[in-house]
């Protein structure tokens, strides 16, 4: 064998050996297992191609194949460097990153399509069979290029409530548990120690991220033994190991007292300490990092919210009794307001809503009010004393001023989960509904807070839109403030997940008032319009109502021009209305789409690429049509 046939050879030989450790590569556990799956698939039928090409006579191979075939072998490279990536680390920072993810996956599609398009495969003399095979395979890379694969609504739905709810529901958790394969203990252990790993490597760049996705995984942890009651508390080792005395880890100890932080501090420097540490330190007139012996820029102490919280959820794996109780019940008082949570105090306001006057139940309410807003043991306290039917009644009060702080009271104390079940329990429904109709305009938009946050609840998206709320909310979205249009966009845009609700707003008359947000952009509702028009559009009545209202110039205008979320939203409508409707895909084509759907098929969104992308498809058929006609 020549030198040349000896490198040919190799190259051959070294793209075989890529795609058999890509081919290798276990099954996904994380998220994005579809496009993980559909990439390991695609790269292991390349292999037949080789493998004649192999047993062919490489002599006949150019110098240009040989420059493919390297630059094939690099594409593959990156390939199983992101499938290795996406195998490792926190399953919850790989969650959170799920965009990204799904961005770095299309372009290694799009690289891979790309070499096999230049490799010119058909000119090789391989068997017919795998020809037909390596073009079946080329197709699906296209397929990826043009549109990647569905997002997973339903995750994305369910890690946006757990980061906006302090306490999501187990249906949530139970399904991010699922979803994330974080099911056991053993799975929640090594979930903990990767996070702990990413909080160092990070260098505390994260920032909130870390503690949102440590106290998530508490939650999952939580629910993880709620749903295993079963699970032997004793088996310390597996689960708490409450019977060892566990190493404390390095980052988790202050340099200066070498003991495990409590209240953990970031100096100018960037280093982290105990706060009492390196207050003594200070104080003792030193300007000078203790580890780095780097001079202070300043001695403001910055805490360390996501240490701390690792810090907590590592305490309680191991055993270890918290370096400071959180969320203590505690009784104080301020002046006349309550700071934290006193129970004698509360059912003091509860028997003045019982049994006092109207101005001991409105007094008595606001305070309600203020308790809930304030924090999470508030809430949790006032609802188990019994307030929550208490206040359901003052909604049907005659005084304003009561009702107003009745149903907002309500809204605060509906951030806390448990609490949305006991507040549609005690058939409260029905009035906020009544409130949202014929209350103060401060009540009616509070009450549309509250729906909102009912409605997180998919069994209430049912009663809610039952109850006539969708065309009080309507009015509001017309005649509200600012934040009491918003409040309402919000509540519609929820309600309108359950299908039977498109079909309420839409005969209820909303489309109107959302066009004339799209054309009116000072208002500041555009953002909302088109996310409530983009799920009407599912909606057969909503893609007609749409339809018929002229929106085509102004989505393509906003798919020109506008934000990269409202593009996106844009042209989903776009898509929905000219899927089966040649008329609109005209109207489309008459405004010039093609130019701006070309141009965000580039540059936009993952979804508004796959959206431009097949409107564009379309089009094309379309005038593929008119030729065949004039010819």
């Amino acid at each position: 064998m020549s030198g040349n046939e000896n490198s040919k050879a190799v190259a051959v030989d070294r793209l075989l050996a890529s795609i058999k450790e890509i081919s290798g590569l276990p099954e996904c556990r994380n998220v994005c297992k579809r496009m993980y799956g559909n990439l390991v698939r695609r790269v292991k039928l390349l292999s037949p191609l080789f493998e004649e090409i192999k047993d062919s006579d490489c002599e006949l191979l150019s110098d240009e194949h040989i420059r493919s075939f390297e630059s094939l072998g690099n594409a593959l490279g990156s390939a199983k460097s992101l499938l290795e990536f996406m195998n490792q680390g926190s399953k919850l920072y790989r969650a959170l990153q799920r965009n990204e993810m799904v961005e770095k996956f299309q372009q290694i599609n799009d690289q891979i399509e790309a070499e096999i398009r230049v490799l010119q495969y058909e000119k090789f003399e391989i068997s017919e069979e795998v020809r037909e095979q390596i073009e079946l395979v080329h197709a699906q890379f296209k397929r990826a290029n043009a549109r990647t694969e569905l997002a997973d609504l339903q995750l994305d739905s369910d890690l946006a409530v757990a980061q906006k709810e302090k306490d999501p529901g187990p249906e949530i958790l139970n399904r991010l548990s699922e979803k994330l394969h974080l099911k056991t203990i053993n799975d929640l252990k090594k979930e903990s120690a990767e996070l702990h790993d990413l909080v160092i490597t990070s260098g505390g760049e994260l920032g909130d991220s870390i503690e949102m996705m440590s106290s998530l995984l508490k939650r999952l942890k939580n629910c993880v033994l709620n749903e295993n009651p079963e699970v032997d508390p004793r088996e310390g080792e597996k689960i708490s190991m409450k019977h060892r005395s566990p190493v404390i880890p390095d980052d988790f100890r202050c340099p200066i007292s070498l003991e495990l932080m409590k209240d953990p501090v970031i100096v100018s420097t960037g280093q982290t300490y105990e706060r009492s540490c390196i207050q003594k330190w200070l104080d003792a007139g030193n300007k000078t990092c203790p580890k780095t012996q780097q001079t202070l820029l300043h001695t403001a102490l910055t805490p360390n919210y996501a240490l701390k919280s690792l810090i907590a959820l590592w305490c309680e794996n191991n055993g270890v009794e918290l370096p400071k109780k959180q969320g203590s019940c505690k009784t104080k008082k301020s002046g006349s307001s309550l700071s934290d949570c006193d129970r004698a105090a509360i059912n003091a306001l509860l028997d003045r809503l019982a049994n006092g006057g109207m101005e001991q139940q409105r007094a008595a309410a606001g305070e309600l009010r203020l308790l809930a807003k304030r924090n999470a043991d508030n809430r949790v306290c006032i609802a188990e004393a019994g307030a929550i039917p208490l206040l359901v009644e003052l909604l049907s009060s005659s005084d304003p001023r009561t009702q107003e702080h009745a149903v907002t009271a309500l809204l605060n104390l509906s951030i806390n989960e448990s609490n949305k079940g006991t507040i549609v329990n005690a058939g409260a429904i029905p009035d906020i509904v009544d409130v949202l109709k014929n209350g103060s305009m401060e009540a009616r938009e509070n009450a549309a807070a509250t729906l909102f946050s009912l409605s997180v609840l998919d069994e209430n998206k049912v009663a809610i839109g039952a109850a006539g709320a969708i065309p009080a909310l309507i009015s509001l979205l017309c005649e509200g403030s600012p934040r009491g249009k918003k409040d309402a966009a919000t509540a519609i845009f929820n309600l309108s997940i359950y299908q039977g609700n498109k079909a309420r707003a839409v005969k209820a008359g909303i489309i109107a008032p959302l066009m004339t947000f799209l054309i009116d952009a000072g208002g500041g509702m555009v953002d909302e319009a088109l996310a409530i028009l983009a799920i009407l559009a599912s909606h057969p009545e909503g893609r007609t109502a749409i339809g018929q209202a002229d929106p085509i110039p102004i989505l393509v205008a906003v798919i020109r021009t506008g934000s990269p979320r409202n593009r996106e939203n844009a042209a989903a409508v776009l898509w929905s209305l000219c899927m089966g409707d040649l008329l609109q895909l005209k109207l489309a084509r008459d405004h010039g789409a093609d130019e701006a759907l070309r141009e965000l098929s580039e540059n936009g969104t993952d979804r508004a690429k796959r959206k431009a992308g097949s409107i564009l498809e379309l089009l094309q058929r379309m005038e593929e049509d008119d030729s065949l006609l004039k010819s």
